[in-house]
């Protein structure tokens, strides 16, 4: 005879058990709290008079009593209880909530099948149940774990909720919460859950939306949060996250938004956020102090990306990322730094993604800069010849992105030799044959270097002035090359 059976026999029940067997059956609750703010942290104080054993729990789960015209259901709150309750396996097709209760051992629910099951506000030294399917929710609100919870592969056809729960693993080398290639038909309710010891979302599937809004992950030196190709089909909260460790979003596809507004994530001497290769619909970085660690945005690709230079850490990684539109608009002068701190050096990429975004917006100016700022950075690459070249494009026409530059040089230059020659005519080649002398023209000869005015031919300036004549016809080359050179870089970009 199995201990199930046996215990139809309610001679070999106590009290309160029966309390509990005979309320079964219509589905009553049964709630031995002595108040509603009693803490069932102290429940291993609890006498005989609220002590229940998880093996009666299984029996009336398993093999209960029934009642015409009513639906059985295990609704029991404020009990200690006492043994393993074990339920690997089964099919439970009543509702089981079990709120506020104190477990003395760790549940066993691995590859059960329940239709309903609550935890809510209950202490438990750990859950093990990896492969749980739950046909409606799965209510683990204000749970104390003093141990690890084991979900992974859990089917839950309605949400799963995690609000206010707390989670500590006793070996810091397994993760606290293992919710690895979990499918939730619903969402994941978990704001203000805290964990110390890592979150494990791998490969995770949620057909709702996800929040951990206000929730405090604790894992030093290791992930806090491992989401890698975790699957939301909706948007994902982590408003005014706090997080010692690194958030792992590698391979994620997030449809709507990742909300990381307000947060404080810290991860010194390595990545605090890592979503690489990630396909995210929005990404909002704002209003929270710079992140303490790497940004890695490495090939990920973004439709909005909102990010406040504020919140621009030390070091990024944006080899490869794509982004749509780039939001607040900012200027380019407060955007720039921030390319700059790119740990792969410098990527014209990062340049041609910040552009772009600025010509959608229709800011032309902002993105001049940006390409001016590109070219400025490529010159510091290149050997000494090369910037010295780049300098000089610099200084005259701005890499010919500032083209009016060119024209004051010009004007410069041409007040310059003008005033020169004014005072100084250079002797005729030819007396009889030479035009009048024309100081402006005569500069001007010099300075351009195709149109000829034909006042260089027939004058030969001689001591410094031949020098000043030298002088004027380099710098005439080097600004018609410059010239030449931002206008081809400018068409070609266009």
């Amino acid at each position: 005879m199995t201990p199930e059976s046996r215990l139809m026999d309610t001679n070999d029940l106590t009290s309160a058990e029966l309390r509990v067997w005979r309320a079964f059956a219509r589905g009553e609750v049964v709630d031995f709290r002595a108040s509603d703010d009693e803490d069932p942290a102290q429940g291993a104080d609890w006498g005989p008079d609220r002590t229940v054993r998880a093996i009666v729990l299984r029996a009336l789960l398993l093999n209960g009593p029934a009642q015409d015209g009513e639906i059985p259901a295990l609704r029991l709150g404020g009990a200690r209880i006492t043994g393993v309750l074990d339920l690997q396996y089964g099919v439970i097709d009543h509702p089981l909530r079990l709120s506020d209760c104190f477990f003395e051992d760790v549940p066993r629910l691995y590859a059960a099948r329940l239709r309903h099951l609550s935890l809510r506000g209950s202490v438990l030294p750990g859950l093990a149940a990896a492969t749980l399917r739950v046909e409606g929710n799965l209510h683990l609100t204000g749970c104390r774990f003093p141990g690890q919870v084991r979900l992974g592969g859990t089917h839950i056809t309605g949400t799963l909720f995690l609000d206010r729960a707390e989670i500590t693993a006793p070996d810091t080398t397994q993760p606290a919460l293992l919710l690895d290639h979990a499918t939730i038909g619903g969402d994941l309710r978990a704001p203000g859950l805290r964990t110390h010891g890592a979150v494990d979302l791998t490969s995770t599937s949620i057909a709702g939306s996800a929040s951990l809004d206000d929730a405090r992950l604790s894992h030093p030196g290791s992930f806090a949060l491992d989401a890698q190709t975790l699957l939301v089909e909706g948007d994902f909260h982590m408003r005014n996250v706090r997080t010692q460790g690194w958030i792992g979003l590698r391979g994620a596809r997030i449809t709507g938004r990742l909300d990381l507004s307000y947060a404080t994530l810290s991860n010194p001497g390595d990545a605090a956020l890592r979503a690489s290769s990630s396909t995210i619909g929005e990404l909002w970085l704002r209003k929270g102090p710079p992140m303490q660690g790497t940004l890695n945005l490495r090939r990920a690709q973004i439709e909005v990306l909102f990010l406040e230079p504020e919140a621009v850490p030390e070091e990024v990684l944006f080899n490869g990322l794509v982004y749509t539109d780039l939001t607040p608009h900012e200027p380019a002068e407060r955007r720039l730094p921030m390319l700059e701190r790119d740990g792969d050096g410098y990527l014209p990429h990062d340049y041609e993604q910040l552009t772009a975004a600025y010509r959608r917006v229709g800011d032309d100016h902002a993105a001049r800069l940006v390409q001016l700022a590109k070219q400025r950075r490529l010159r510091g690459t290149r050997a000494w010849y090369g910037r010295l070249w780049g300098y000089a494009q610099d200084a005259t026409v701005g890499y010919g992105f500032r083209p009016l530059r060119a024209c004051a040089w010009l004007l410069s230059l041409l007040a310059v030799g003008s005033l020169a020659y004014a005072l100084h005519h250079p002797r005729p080649l030819k007396v009889s044959e030479a035009p009048h002398f024309n100081p402006v023209f005569y500069t001007l000869d010099l300075l351009l270097p195709v149109i000829s005015f034909g006042q260089e031919d027939a004058f030969a300036p001689d001591g410094w002035y031949q020098a000043l004549s030298y002088a004027l016809i380099i710098t005439g080359w080097i600004l018609a090359t410059t010239v030449v050179t931002g206008v081809t870089r400018n068409v070609s970009r266009q």
